[in-house]
């Protein structure tokens, strides 16, 4: 299962495994999550130009709520119409999320699996603060409440991020639903590895910085 994974898992592995010679463990998946979300830094940038279009589509998607709101199909058509007229997608926010998940999953596989490339998977003896970073859940306590407790200060200071900058996302289906996911990152870390929930609080953080910055530059 999962097999398409091998190749990944394996470089991530040789890649943590070289990173780990001048640092821990922990800090070089700290740096290989860095590296991920630079690497998709072009992609937020475009992303921030979209909540910038979305916002200018408010009126017109609020005319469509109130003309349609009982019609949902009538409305859903209406809105792809809008989308595609202005040349901008209400959804394109959701794509840097979307492509860091075949990272996580090799970060996931990688603090799973018992052999790497036919190998014994030496990671999975690495700690922090004593607790190896391979432990599920409660397993991980008490690094699991350090990695919790960031991430629902990260997701607090998010969601009021959003709130002081609404904009389209709240007003198309499952808008409000978008905005409380960041406090779904820290129901992952009851049943994810603790090196994954090192990789989602590094990547929730910058996230939330990188909005920050990205708004006040515009």
């Amino acid at each position: 299962m999962f097999g398409f994974l091998d190749v990944p898992v394996a470089g991530a592995y040789h890649l943590i495994h070289t990173l780990t010679g001048p640092l821990s463990t922990a800090l070089a998946i700290v740096l290989f999550t860095l590296g991920v979300r630079l690497l998709l830094h072009p992609l937020a940038r475009s992303a921030a130009r979209g909540e910038r279009s979305r916002a200018a589509l408010l009126p017109e998607i609020r005319a469509l709520q109130a003309e349609h709101g009982r019609d949902r199909e009538r409305l859903a058509a209406e809105m792809t119409k809008l989308q595609q007229e202005s040349g901008t997608s209400l959804f394109v926010g959701c794509l840097p999320m979307l492509l860091q998940l075949p990272f996580f999953m090799v970060m996931y596989r990688l603090f799973t699996t018992p052999t790497v490339g036919g190998e014994p998977n030496s990671l999975l003896g690495a700690t922090l603060f004593g607790t190896p970073l391979g432990a599920h859940g409660l397993a991980g306590s008490p690094l699991v409440f350090v990695i919790a407790a960031g991430l629902a200060v990260v997701a607090w200071f998010s969601v009021r991020w959003q709130d002081r900058h609404r904009d389209a996302t709240a007003e198309v289906p499952g808008g409000k639903l978008l905005r409380l996911l960041p406090y779904g990152t820290v129901l992952a870390t009851l049943v994810v590895p603790q090196a994954a929930g090192i990789y989602l609080l590094t990547t929730t953080a910058w996230t939330a910085a990188e909005r920050a910055l990205l708004r006040r530059g515009s």
